[in-house]
């Protein structure tokens, strides 16, 4: 049975699966390529043949534009096998945003899986994880210190909701990500009893709209920038992390500024962005979650991917599995939840 290192490896391009001749979330064009979810660090435009699952690939036109997310798609169902080059490739839940995958692959009796991001928290507005038994899994490391316990995300959003009701005349604005961590706020928002509109920056209108044509109900959502100023008193706004400290956040009503990150855990940079109430809630595993899901997969072998990767190889070693650090490039260099993702959005939303 071949080890995975010899048909599985790390290329310019990206993690390159040999006999199958396909790339996972590749960072340049590339003629075959498996997407595991739509966040800019991980699809790209321009490639040839992309596979990924419908959700993805029906965000992946929204973010990209119509002929930009692949030349042709191929959505392929949770569980759904696929034979490429003597390759069984399959897909199941990663629980990171709406059809997340892992990507799972197996070859002459040798299985690897690429968990993509992921979290292992219950999300309302996506599928959850599955683990998958394997030979090695390759993993992100995000949030891979101990320092990171993420609380339960329904106790961030009642801090925010008890916000509100005690500073009932100002505007909360809360700096997300467009894709997922918007859409999980309005689910978690509405499952804490906000019934009101929520409002939202326009740039993160589109994938509301994307997130609701594709079975997710957020209620009733209004675009900010064309609300009263008097209906903005009170109210909860949404927008791209950039806006929250732009001169687009000025015309609301004395906001209270809020930031909804893994990375509120950290003081100094809650600070340093000017937020007055950190919500710690994040799309990727803590460092629990990311021990859990190594013991639950059950693989001697685990390859980790941007972030804190040699605390976590350090971690699995103690307890008798092989590590090893890929440094793939394109993900995550600065260690910011939503890595590139981050920068470009910050970059591209801000207006």
């Amino acid at each position: 049975m071949p080890h995975p290192d010899t048909w599985l490896c790390v290329r310019p391009q990206g993690l390159y699966c040999a006999p199958a001749d396909v790339f996972i979330d590749p960072v340049v064009p590339v003629p075959r390529a498996v997407i595991t979810h739509a966040h800019a660090d991980h699809a790209r435009p321009g490639h040839g043949a992309v596979l990924a699952t419908a959700e993805t690939l029906a965000i992946m036109e929204t973010r990209m534009g119509s002929g930009r997310a692949g030349a042709t798609q191929q959505a392929l169902a949770p569980g759904e096998v696929l034979t490429l080059g003597g390759v069984k490739l399959w897909l199941q839940p990663a629980g990171h945003v709406l059809g997340s995958a892992q990507v799972a692959m197996e070859w002459q009796g040798s299985r690897a899986v690429v968990s993509g991001d992921y979290k292992r928290a219950a999300d309302p507005t996506c599928a959850p994880f599955v683990p998958i038994a394997c030979d090695v899994f390759v993993t992100e490391a995000t949030f891979a210190l101990p320092i990171f316990v993420h609380p339960p995300a329904e106790m961030e959003i009642r801090k925010l909701l008890d916000s509100v009701a005690l500073f009932a005349g100002r505007t909360h604005v809360v700096g997300c990500y467009a894709l997922g961590k918007a859409q999980r706020l309005i689910a978690l928002l509405r499952a804490g009893g906000w019934d009101r509109p929520i409002y939202l920056h326009g740039a993160l209108m589109p994938l509301c709209e994307t997130y609701a044509r594709l079975g997710v109900a957020l209620g009733d959502l209004r675009p900010a920038t064309v609300a009263d100023s008097s209906a903005l008193a009170g109210a909860i706004v949404l927008a791209p992390p950039a806006a929250i400290a732009d001169r687009w956040a000025r015309r609301l009503s004395d906001p209270v500024t809020v930031m909804a990150s893994g990375w509120m855990r950290v003081r100094q940079r809650a600070k340093a962005r000017g937020v007055e109430l950190p919500l710690v809630i994040s799309d990727h595993a803590d460092w629990p979650e990311l021990l859990q899901t190594i013991e639950q997969v059950a693989a001697p072998e685990i390859w980790v991917t941007h972030g804190a990767e040699d605390a976590l190889i350090h971690e699995v070693a103690k307890r008798g599995i092989r590590g090893r650090a890929l440094r793939l490039l394109g993900y995550g260099e600065d260690v910011q939840e939503g890595s590139a993702e981050f920068r470009q959005q910050d970059a591209a939303e801000s207006g």
